[in-house]
């Protein structure tokens, strides 16, 4: 009888992989998305007039919709890339399933979602104006780190799937490597 599960090293890999991605996951996007926003708004709801009050339950779809969206981002980089979303405990294979094959870059799109899904929420232009600062901050990271650092690493892989998925904004149909 053959064992088809992971090796030791796998196994410990995936643990230190699912651990790192959960203390980073409260760290990063933690502080970013929740700790930032609270200290902006103390989560207090601003007045609108009347007929923007759905704003508000929209706000709280998107900002659901962004965290789900991210929490899943965290287990794929995890299970599927045995590694985390931080630098220092990057993922051994290239991530370019579930929701990254629709944008190259979900988890901060996901966490923009959850910004502005809190400022719609609050009515907070402070919030907004945070968000606005917050992607041009990922777009320079991902443009001066992430990219050099994903095309050195991964290269023909990483090309290809560049080619077929748009940074920031999502396809309407799921990428597929043979589809490059």
């Amino acid at each position: 009888m053959s064992n088809t599960g992971p090796t030791p090293p796998q196994t410990a890999r995936l643990i230190a992989a699912i651990a790192g991605s959960l203390a980073f996951f409260v760290v990063a996007p933690g502080v970013i998305a929740l700790w930032i926003p609270w200290r902006l708004t103390c989560w207090r709801l601003r007045p609108l007039p009347p007929t923007l009050v759905p704003l508000r339950l929209l706000g709280a779809a998107i900002a659901l919709v962004g965290l789900l969206g991210l929490a899943a981002c965290f287990a794929r980089f995890a299970v599927q890339g045995l590694g985390t979303p931080a630098p220092v405990m990057p993922p051994e294979r290239l991530v370019v399933t579930g929701l990254y094959r629709y944008v190259r870059n979900p988890v901060y799109v996901a966490i923009l979602w959850m910004l502005i899904g809190q400022a719609l929420l609050m009515g907070s232009p402070a919030l907004a104006g945070y968000a606005l600062a917050v992607w041009l901050g990922f777009h320079l990271w991902v443009l001066a780190y992430e990219e050099p650092t994903l095309r050195e690493k991964f290269g023909a892989d990483y090309a290809a799937y560049r080619a077929g998925v748009r940074r920031w904004w999502p396809r309407w149909r799921a990428w597929r490597a043979s589809s490059a």
